[in-house]
């Protein structure tokens, strides 16, 4: 009998031609997945991968058996999981995308919490601040902070406002003043976050007024912990969601300013594939997630 785990070993090594990568994702040795892929191999009575000290490629058997393979396994994994849930169980694998700041300082709590309560479920998670593609990234859910998606063809459900502040070091106000209004911002050094670091343009609101401020001509970057600890180091002034700088600010690392004024609402959204019907592993992660976020560490 053929072992179902050597054959998603073997599918893993197939997909990053690399015995290495796939221990990585698989969180095991690469001793173990070479000797996985190898039994495989003996099972079947055919070499599946070239290996040479450089890279690993597939056969043309290799090539034709993972074609094959991978969508059996697949749904079996899937009609596995659907049997579950209809007798009520939480199990399966949910795979989870998040940003790099809110993955790290949110999910810990909420893997522990939820894993506690649904101990037959698994979770993959991987952070990048990047937009990605969910379906052919293959994720189950992403979190995203964000303004209303532009993708029709996802799923996403709002779960709260997620509140946006500009800050800035007090030895950084000290030396280059405090700026009074938006209009003062062209003298200073504005921080931009930007998915490629780029410049970006803040559109910052008061009593129906709009000024637009550009930020970036200095420095910017694509992740929010990043540009609060350039803020703390005195690079510029920061427009930051606030659960990422409440402590900085808490501890005077970090100052507020332009209190007065507001940038555009963003949303801490759920996206999903478009599924016919939201599994049940993964309706009950947003659901405790929704819960965490709102409730319990209200963002």
């Amino acid at each position: 009998m053929i072992d179902l785990d050597h054959i998603r070993i073997f599918l893993a090594v197939a997909e990053h031609r690399s015995f290495v990568a796939a221990a990585r994702q698989l969180s095991m040795t690469a001793p173990t997945v070479t000797r996985a892929v190898s039994a495989l191999e003996q099972q079947l009575g055919v070499q599946l991968l070239l290996r040479t000290t450089r890279q690993v490629s597939l056969t043309s058997a290799g090539a034709v058996y993972a074609a094959r393979i991978a969508p059996l396994l697949e749904e079996f994994r899937r009609t596995t999981e659907d049997l579950q849930e209809q007798h009520g169980d939480v199990a399966g694998t949910i795979r989870i995308n998040a940003p790099m700041s809110l993955g790290q300082q949110v999910l810990p709590d909420v893997a522990a919490g939820f894993r506690s309560q649904y101990p037959q479920a698994s979770l993959s998670i991987s952070l990048t601040d990047r937009f990605i593609d969910i379906v052919s990234d293959d994720f189950d859910l992403a979190i995203r902070i964000s303004e209303a998606p532009r993708d029709k063809s996802t799923i996403w459900r709002k779960m709260c406002l997620v509140r946006r502040v500009m800050v800035a070091s007090p030895a950084y106000l000290a030396l280059r003043g405090v700026p009074e209004t938006p209009d003062d911002l062209s003298g200073h050094s504005c921080i931009a976050y930007d998915e490629r670091s780029q410049a970006e343009t803040w559109e910052l609101r008061r009593e129906g007024r709009t000024r637009r401020v550009r930020a970036g001509g200095t420095i910017a970057g694509n992740n929010g912990d990043l540009l609060a600890r350039l803020a703390e180091n005195g690079e510029g002034i920061a427009l930051l969601p606030l659960f990422i700088v409440e402590d900085a600010l808490a501890t005077g690392r970090l100052a507020q300013v332009l209190t007065d004024w507001e940038a555009p609402e963003i949303w801490l959204t759920l996206y999903y594939p478009p599924y016919e019907r939201l599994p049940m592993r993964v309706a009950k992660f947003s659901d405790f997630f929704e819960t965490y976020v709102t409730k319990t560490r209200p963002l």
